[in-house]
């Protein structure tokens, strides 16, 4: 995907389901800093949201800081994140469990925009 095209296609990590609304992210651990960073399109060309955290990738420790991260920033309780797919890899599913997936999409897309 070239440039041009991620400026005429934004891309988005989100994906609404029933009763909650997915964010694909891609982890970098033992950060320097933890930090939310930009969206960036992978190989196939959809959108993954880049976060960096200070945990080691050990014991799900990474996975916990990430979850913590983006609930504070988020301003979301960490009881309503979870790690569904990718809990031993960079590039993770993360659930959030949301009764209106579309307008937590809306308010979470303005946040890192």
């Amino acid at each position: 995907m070239s440039s041009d095209e991620q400026c005429a296609f934004p891309l988005s990590p989100f994906s609404p389901q029933a009763d909650r609304l997915h964010l694909r992210v891609r982890v970098t651990p033992k950060a320097s800093a933890e930090r939310i960073g930009a969206v960036v399109a992978d190989e196939t060309g959809e959108g993954w949201l880049q976060v960096a955290v200070t945990a080691v990738p050990e014991g799900g420790k990474a996975n916990k800081a990430v979850i913590a991260l983006l609930a504070k920033r988020w301003k979301l309780p960490k009881s309503t994140l979870e790690v569904v797919r990718g809990s031993t890899d960079r590039r993770k599913v993360v659930a959030i469990a949301d009764p209106d997936p579309d307008a937590l999409q809306a308010r979470l897309a303005a946040l890192i925009a």
